[in-house]
């Protein structure tokens, strides 16, 4: 209904705007030269206006002109930025369906139609590599690398490469300069903490890593690397408040308060307490290295026991040092407990049998030989991703690599596990 209005309106407006002009009195003249017009002031008007349209026409078909080569590259790069969105598109669905020679083929395609951007760089990169052509994911990652609004893209890639083909200082280098254009991205953070668990560089190693990393370890790693007795005796006091419970720590801290000579706060003050979350014999060990004194000998394992007086370690400890001093009586009462505690293990039985050898008992020296055979594994340190046995503890494994996967336990026991993982710390995933 309006739209009939606003015509009628408009409709109306136009016929007495034309009345007006055909109403128009006088007449309108022009000479040039020997040559006079005369016309009415109505028939001039509408010439005019005439005129008016016909300079308008003629004005817009010389600017469609001059605009036609612009207009002409404009669709023309429209056109190029519809295929290469396309070719971008078919270049995802190639390498996510794992066709390597499509996914570099649309990969060139989006490149030659877009040009070299980020994107189409990134994803010639990513099809050269999942086709193997190494020297050509390369170039595009450094292509990459030397943008500014891309650069990190590339040395992501350039890294990724170069730990691929354990290029370690190559892969330090680029961790470093992709550091400098993107500070603290997580990805990179990870793969430093890597590279520098890798080339032994603990303290690097501990300062990168993150709440499920394996502090604990790194700590006792850092601390043991450490030449700066000052500076190592604070990782591994840190190292040791991470997790209490573990044996490694415990041993590597208090070894550096008896250096400094406070040897019965490194007893007191961490040996006890990791003995009553952990019982250990190299705690007992350690405990007992120094000493010569039966009775101080005495004295420390009784400081230990009482931190954990039921457990089968500390029977088997209070065991040896009386089998140590001659007391068998008390040596045999103490391993006996051991394994009703749950340590029928060979060293325990193999205790019973020089007890019994010292004692004259010939039967009991047989039994014990004859039920060593059949015993439980002893435990010791072994790594728990690969089971591989190892003498000493290390923060990585010397067969599978595995960083903070050693404990101490029996073979499928899972107990080392267990202790590192008994005060909550993220050691193992």
């Amino acid at each position: 209904m309006r739209r009939i209005v606003s015509f009628l309106i408009v409709t109306a407006i136009l016929i007495a705007l034309a009345w007006w002009i055909a109403d128009l009195p006088g007449t309108v003249g022009a000479s040039i030269g020997d040559i006079a017009v005369r016309l009415p002031t109505s028939w001039a008007l509408v010439g005019f206006l005439v005129l008016l349209v016909v300079l308008y026409i003629v004005m817009r078909l010389i600017v469609m002109v001059v605009r036609l080569p612009s207009r002409t590259k404009r669709m023309r790069s429209a056109r190029a930025q519809k295929a290469g969105s396309e070719a971008v598109t078919k270049t995802l669905l190639a390498l996510a369906g794992g066709d390597s020679e499509t996914a570099r083929r649309q990969a060139q395609r989006s490149r030659s139609l877009l040009g070299d951007t980020p994107q189409t760089l990134l994803l010639a990169a990513y099809a050269g590599r999942q086709a193997g052509q190494l020297e050509e994911a390369d170039t595009a990652f450094n292509l990459l690398a030397g943008r500014k609004d891309a650069a990190f893209l590339g040395y992501r890639g350039l890294l990724q490469g170069a730990i691929a083909r354990s290029d370690w200082d190559a892969a330090t280098t680029l961790a470093r300069q992709a550091e400098e254009v993107n500070p603290g991205a997580p990805w990179l953070r990870a793969e430093r903490a890597r590279l520098a668990t890798r080339a032994g560089n603990w303290k690097e190693a501990l300062a990168l890593s993150g709440a499920g990393d394996p502090r604990t370890v790194l700590g006792v790693a850092a601390a043991d690397a450490e030449p700066d007795s000052a500076q190592a005796l604070k990782l591994a006091k840190q190292a040791w408040q991470t997790n209490q419970a573990f044996t490694p720590a415990a041993l590597s801290y208090a070894r550096r308060l008896r250096e400094r000579g406070k040897d019965k706060r490194a007893l007191m003050e961490v040996l006890r307490v990791t003995w009553g979350l952990a019982p250990n014999p190299a705690l007992a060990e350690f405990a007992l290295a120094p000493i010569t004194d039966p009775l101080m000998r005495a004295s420390r394992v009784a400081t230990l026991a009482a931190a954990a007086p039921q457990h089968g370690e500390t029977y088997l400890m209070r065991a040896r040092l009386a089998f140590e001093v001659g007391n068998l009586t008390d040596a045999r009462a103490h391993a006996e407990a051991a394994q009703r505690a749950g340590l029928d293990q060979r060293r325990v039985w193999l205790l019973l049998a020089d007890i019994g050898e010292r004692s004259g008992d010939v039967v009991a020296t047989s039994d014990a030989l004859l039920h060593a055979a059949s015993a439980d594994l002893d435990p010791q340190w072994r790594c728990e991703a690969c089971s591989t046995a190892h003498l000493e503890w290390h923060p990585v494994c010397s067969n599978c690599g595995a960083l903070g996967q050693i404990g101490w336990g029996g073979a499928g026991t899972g107990s080392a596990r267990l202790q590192i993982a008994a005060a909550g710390d993220p050691i193992l995933p």
